[in-house]
């Protein structure tokens, strides 16, 4: 039979070599709701991790920021894949929707709509693969908070940036070298972080949380 030489045909393989080169651990795909905030500071895990991108994507939702439609976009990505990324279907083994509660009237609906997905959807090994909320209430800034300060009640998201500004003079959205600005803190961030999911769940708003510890710590270990 001949072989089809079609374009499309010829994209696939081109893909397919290019994703085959990926290295042997987990291929992880990211989606935030930020378009800068996120993206830059889970890139600067990236690279100073030295992960493959073919084993760690980070994109930002292209449905709008409300969380459902980043939980969507997330879902549409891994099932669909994107030939303009070079992002091949169902070409992950974790799947991970980043988004903050803010005044979002879809959070708690993209929270239900994660759990469906969890481990109902398979990857290109036939390998059901989890998809997780990584949910901020207030928001993600919260995460770079708590590499300085406890925070044990409600914060409005304005006085969270406010405070993170009394350790970071410069933080502004979309900020570069966020990762390697607070990482000297890490430890901290993350036994603060882990002491309010055990307080709290992501439901529990206007409880302060986050589960991006969670995130940061699977990447910082994916290598090993």
């Amino acid at each position: 039979m001949a072989r089809d030489n079609s374009p499309r045909e010829r994209q696939r393989r081109h893909l397919e070599r290019k994703l085959g080169r990926r290295a042997g651990y987990d291929r992880i795909l990211i989606v935030t709701e930020g378009t800068k905030t996120e993206p830059n500071y889970f890139g600067e895990i990236r690279s100073t991790f030295r992960l493959h991108t073919a084993n760690l994507g980070i994109y930002p939702g292209a449905l709008g920021t409300d969380p459902v439609n980043v939980v969507e976009y997330a879902r549409q990505l891994f099932v669909d894949g994107d030939r303009h990324k070079r992002i091949l279907p169902r070409a992950f083994d974790q799947v991970y929707a980043v988004f903050d509660r803010d005044d979002h009237g879809s959070y708690n609906d993209a929270l239900t709509r994660a759990e469906q997905l969890d481990g109902t959807l398979r990857n290109d090994n036939k390998q059901r693969v989890p998809f997780k909320a990584v949910p901020s209430v207030p928001n993600f800034e919260l995460w770079l908070l708590l590499h300085y300060e406890s925070v044990h009640a409600p914060i409005h998201r304005d006085e969270v940036v406010a405070r993170l500004r009394t350790h970071i003079p410069d933080y502004v959205k979309g900020a570069t070298h966020t990762f390697s600005t607070t990482s000297p803190l890490l430890p901290d961030a993350m036994q603060r972080a882990a002491a309010l999911v055990g307080r709290f769940t992501a439901r529990d708003d206007p409880e302060p949380f986050t589960a991006v510890g969670l995130l940061v710590d699977l990447l910082v270990h994916l290598k090993r």
